[in-house]
């Protein structure tokens, strides 16, 4: 229960940290779990996702992979759909996750590609 508590203390700091710096930029959210990883680029002022990339989608084929790898794949591809939404701004929301492995991996590849944050 301890480590639980600790996820959801940095859930809330990293949330309102972004919250406090939102200056008209989109928050790039992660979610990950034991087998696949998501990402999503989400418009708080209006309340819309505008561009989603996920392990699961058909253009990766990357089912059931949760490793580095199927996250590089994923961050590259948010980066391009972002960049069709006209976005190339946003704040990293790692969600309470460290800033390790899996969630670092996705953050590098969204930046090589064009992403800034």
């Amino acid at each position: 229960m301890k480590s639980n508590q600790n996820f959801e203390r940095r859930r809330t700091r990293e949330r309102h940290r972004l919250a406090q710096a939102n200056n008209g930029r989109m928050r790039l959210t992660v979610f990950r779990s034991n087998s696949n990883i998501y990402a999503q680029i989400i418009d708080d002022n209006k309340s819309i996702t505008l561009a989603s990339a996920s392990s699961l989608d058909k253009a990766l084929s990357l089912k059931g992979k949760g490793n580095v790898e199927s996250a590089i794949a994923v961050g590259k591809l948010i980066a391009e759909r972002a960049k069709t939404s006209g976005v190339t701004q946003v704040f990293f929301d790692r969600g309470g996750y460290l800033f390790h492995g899996r969630i670092k991996a996705l953050a590098d590849a969204a930046r090589e590609n064009g992403l800034e944050f």
